[in-house]
């Protein structure tokens, strides 16, 4: 389980894929969420509205209903008594006759709740019903009479249905007749308003689950798109780079040609041909004391002479090759020592300037820099026509810095004359600074006249050591 989760296990294209597809998936799925959340309240105020609506519809057809029976039999109930036993059963009578479709019709109870009409449940009249609740325990006729005491108005409870006999919502409006303590109203049931919001949420659902697929597709082929950019970049990259590990492949067999060439070329020049010499010094010597001559002791001594200058020669190669003194001393002491072969060598006036780094630098960083100079000085010496040469070192807070100046033609003059395969030494001296993430730059001296060049070559700070620590002296 580790390994699966283990970053180090990805491949580049795959955290080029993660980097682009979380993100999008996150900000998709928030969008999503936020989306849907927003549509889900609004159709949801809808919905309500629409219940509200319907609802409002029907408590104002069930007024309706009961002012129009009420203007039928009022002539009747304005004339008569508190007492008329007649004229209440001619309005008990009027209003056992108002049904309406399958469900409708309109019921009496006095406020004792007592029953008086019920034309679609005849097994209710002339029963106490105080007291009656329906199955979510809302009181029915005891809310009625009550409502009814008030005037009138509008309650909701649940009523079994004349059709049917089964429970379903209904809304009642009743008004109250004082004199004769009657509650008189008519309901109708909503069971259709509920179906039609119950169908509503459904759509809303549908809907929500429809818009809910289209984004997964959209992500899905945004995804798809990502991946295959992805690829096409990652395929992209990698022949990028083989083309670029072929030329750093070639660069670096050209240089490992130069490296032994000059080698082979200051072998020959030099060692080889003061070698020669101290043959023919020794052959002579050898003749001279066969023949008893005593000059021999002077060719013995030109022999001897001739093999210290093949040694100091050894010792310049191997020393060009790797200087011991950038292992013993360090970095300051070997461009010092670097400026003064160089000076003497070739007559250029040359200065260095290097400071005690309070953190060392670690031995990436002293060879890269070392071979820059190297670099650098040998650029000069073939091509720059300089009289002058100032090279210094110095830390600083972003790192370390070495910077070498010349006075001579400048850097752009320098490349006109030069064929193509002669920038192989400044490239290496930046790919040297590149995989340390350093910085490298060249420029001329001065910028208006483009003559001489300046080579800075930054290291970070992470190239640097931490200082030493100096052993505590004993007492």
């Amino acid at each position: 389980m580790r390994r699966v989760f283990n970053p180090i296990d990805l491949s580049y294209g795959q955290k080029v894929f993660l980097l682009a597809a979380i993100p999008l998936i996150l900000v998709v799925a928030a969008i999503t969420m936020l989306t849907l959340s927003q549509s889900r309240s609004l159709a949801e105020r809808e919905i309500k509205a629409l219940e509200t609506q319907l609802t409002e519809a029907k408590k104002v057809e069930l007024r309706n209903y009961v002012t129009q029976a009420k203007n039928g039999f009022y002539f009747i109930y304005g004339n008569a008594a508190h007492d008329d036993a007649t004229a209440k059963r001619r309005v008990a009578q009027i209003l056992a006759a108002m049904i309406s479709g399958k469900e409708g019709f309109f019921f009496v109870y006095d406020y004792d709740g007592n029953n008086i009409v019920s034309p679609r449940q005849t097994h209710m009249i002339d029963k106490n019903w105080s007291g009656l609740k329906d199955s979510e325990g809302t009181p029915v006729v005891d809310e009625l009479i009550r409502v009814a005491k008030s005037g009138a108005g509008y309650h909701s409870y649940l009523w079994p249905k004349p059709s049917t006999g089964q429970e379903a919502r209904m809304i009642s409006y009743v008004v109250g007749f004082p004199t004769w303590r009657w509650a008189v109203g008519t309901g109708v049931f909503v069971d259709d308003i509920l179906a039609t919001v119950a169908t509503a949420r459904a759509d809303l659902e549908a809907r929500i689950q429809r818009t809910f697929l289209y984004v997964i597709a959209i992500t899905a082929v945004a995804l798809l798109l990502v991946f295959l950019t992805g690829l096409l970049l990652n395929l992209r990259e990698r022949r990028l780079a083989d083309v670029k590990l072929n030329d750093l492949s070639q660069r670096i067999l050209d240089t490992q040609e130069e490296e032994r060439g000059r080698v082979a070329r200051e072998l020959h020049d030099s060692i080889s041909q003061i070698l020669v010499g101290v043959r023919y010094t020794l052959e002579l010597a050898q003749k001279r004391i066969a023949t008893g001559d005593t000059r021999a002791g002077e060719n013995l001594d030109t022999g001897i002479s001739s093999l210290s200058g093949a040694i100091q020669e050894v010792r310049r190669i191997s020393h060009d090759l790797r200087p011991r003194v950038l292992d013993d001393l360090g970095l300051g002491p070997a461009l010092k020592s670097l400026t003064s072969d160089f000076s003497n060598r070739t007559g250029i006036v040359t200065t260095c300037k290097t400071v005690v780094f309070r953190n060392r630098l670690d031995p990436d960083a002293k060879i890269a820099l070392y071979r820059v100079a190297q670099e650098a000085l040998t650029n000069i010496e073939r091509h720059s026509d300089a009289s002058q040469v100032h090279l210094s070192l110095a830390g600083h807070r972003k790192g370390a810095t070495l910077r070498i100046s010349d006075n001579g033609r400048g850097i752009a003059k320098q490349r006109a004359g030069r064929s193509k395969s002669s920038g192989l030494g400044l490239r290496n001296m930046q790919e040297r600074i590149d995989q340390l993430d350093g910085k490298f730059n060249i420029h001329p001296v001065n910028r208006k006249n483009r003559t001489g060049t300046i080579v800075e070559a930054t290291v970070p700070l992470t190239h640097m050591l931490p200082p030493e620590k100096q052993p505590k002296a004993s007492p």
